[in-house]
């Protein structure tokens, strides 16, 4: 098992999450990097005295580095420091749980680095999908999946003999607070409302996600990316349980279930791990007090956003950085009072519609179809 861990967003729902399962592991903690909690940060890196912190926001890190020139900490601000803390010597992994588009260099550069990568930002694979892998092919290094689902199908996955054998791959939906509204009833929804997630505790951009649909559309590009499928052979289905965290099925149709309660520190563990398993912090699972499993069919014309996402991974090229720039953007205006939520699945859709498509070579490809997927929500929105 490794020994050393760099956490990029330790801040988070599941960077302090990670830090948790650090503690019960054992683990050293090089490096922390956060957006702008300045507070919990500070608490961390008395506990933790790692190496290095970074406080993305620049005006943030010169209150921090005040707070805490006690410590032999080296602080950084920015992308760049975003970067040094990806490519830090002593870390033998990097989990980046960072939060939207700023996540994608940092990856590339821990790749590139050697560094094997636990990921859980999603964004990361949505819209630089080809760059990451080529990335992480060239540079032999595990690419290993946090999210829940993801991590579920890799678990699947660990006793398949032959890739011909896989079919299908089954990502599973809590359906959010909103799962049965029509769009009549979610025209006035508040963002209160959705923030409500009945299983999960996340934070507020991937919580307004998933009362979207967006976060599983998302997933589905990331599926595509993580596991080599085409999108045709990727389903979502609806269970509100989140018991089952996805399936995988087979050329003879048998299916195969990871299970477990909805606890990020079991993806999070075995995403440190792997391939070993070890005492887990997460209470059991009890079947007989569960009771029962519910499956649904996903509504994607209420959902717009989940249509989107599948229209945008068929598309290709820069289709997808398009569809997830104009959520970052669309997810923020509705947080703050800006727009409806219906909206959402409006403005990303007409995004992906809209966009003249072509094929990024770059990372500043990749960052120059984000501009345009804001740029068209901001001058929509005006």
């Amino acid at each position: 098992m490794i020994k050393n861990i760099s956490v990029l967003g330790s801040t988070g729902s599941i960077g302090t999450q990670t830090l948790d399962v650090a503690d019960k592991l054992g683990l050293n903690v090089c490096a922390l990097a956060a957006s702008a909690n300045i507070d919990l940060l500070e608490q961390q890196v008395r506990k933790y005295k790692p190496e290095l912190a970074v406080v993305f926001d620049e005006e943030k890190a010169e209150i921090f580095r005040d707070n805490i020139k006690d410590t032999d900490t080296q602080i950084l601000c920015g992308m760049d420091g975003l970067i040094a803390a990806a490519v830090i010597d002593g870390a033998e992994l990097v989990l980046n749980s960072v939060v939207g588009m700023v996540g994608l260099k940092p990856t590339i550069a821990a790749a590139n680095a050697k560094k094997n990568i636990a990921l859980a930002n999603k964004e990361t694979l949505v819209a630089g999908g080809k760059l990451v892998m080529d990335a992480v092919k060239e540079n032999n290094v595990k690419l290993l999946p946090v999210d829940s689902e993801h991590s579920a199908i890799f678990q699947c996955l660990q006793g398949m003999p032959d890739k011909k054998m896989l079919k299908k791959l089954i990502l599973t939906a809590s359906g959010g607070p909103f799962f049965g509204k029509t769009k009549d009833e979610l025209k006035d929804v508040t963002i209160k409302q959705a923030l409500s997630h009945p299983n999960w505790s996340m934070g507020a951009k991937i919580t307004v996600d998933s009362a979207s649909m967006m976060n599983k559309g998302l997933e589905i590009i990331e599926a595509k990316w993580l596991f080599d499928m085409p999108s045709e052979n990727i389903d979502v289905v609806i269970h509100r349980e989140s018991i089952i965290h996805s399936m995988i099925e087979y050329n003879d149709n048998s299916v195969i279930a990871q299970l477990g309660l909805p606890d990020m520190r079991i993806p999070i563990q075995y995403a440190i791990t792997y391939p070993d398993r070890y005492e887990s912090p997460v209470d059991e699972l009890n079947l007989s007090q569960i009771g029962k499993l519910t499956f649904f069919e996903p509504d994607y014309n209420t959902f717009k956003c989940l249509s989107a996402c599948k229209k945008a991974l068929s598309m290709g090229g820069v289709a997808t950085a398009v569809a997830n720039g104009a959520n970052e953007e669309t997810n923020m205006l509705f947080r703050n009072g800006k727009i409806s939520f219906l909206d959402i699945g409006e403005l990303v859709t007409g995004a992906v519609d809209s966009l003249e498509n072509y094929e990024p070579k770059t990372v500043e490809d990749v960052l120059n179809a984000d501009f345009w997927a804001r740029q068209y929500v901001k001058d929509r929105v005006n």
